[in-house]
């Protein structure tokens, strides 16, 4: 399951994925990954979350994120939930391929059984209708 946090540059979004964050690692049984463009959010996470910096590993267009995450999957047997903070910029996504993007990752998380939660800089109008009923936040 893909849930979005969306709203334009400057909204708060990061604040919110954040906190959500901080808040299921106290009631997890598994393990929380939060995926971001850099480290400048690590002492804002609790400890048990792991903060993987996909800038370190030379993602450079959307197929390889969708490699990049089968590979932390593959790796986690106890993954429950994956956030992805810039989900645009992190994936590589222009706004074209968006739709395309997070329906391979809705069936990457339904196959595996874990959650996703990505915070997107469009408004909620601006997404595809297919897409409007995963919206969890819109600010």
């Amino acid at each position: 399951m893909v849930q979005l946090i969306v709203g334009q540059k400057g909204k708060g979004k990061t604040k919110i994925i954040l906190d959500m964050v901080n808040k299921e690692i106290a009631n997890a049984e598994g393990n929380i990954v939060y995926l971001d463009k850099g480290n400048d959010h690590m002492y804002e996470l609790n400890n048990k979350v792991r903060l993987i910096n996909v800038k370190d590993y030379g993602v450079s267009n959307p197929d390889e994120f969708i490699g990049f995450i089968r590979g932390i999957v593959s790796q986690d047997h106890d993954l429950e939930c994956l956030y992805l903070d810039g989900f645009l910029k992190i994936s590589c996504v222009e706004t074209d391929r968006v739709e395309e993007v997070l329906t391979k990752l809705d069936r990457i998380s339904d196959t595996y059984g874990f959650k996703i939660i990505a915070s997107i800089s469009v408004d909620e109008a601006e997404l595809p209708e297919s897409l409007k009923s995963k919206v969890a936040v819109s600010l």
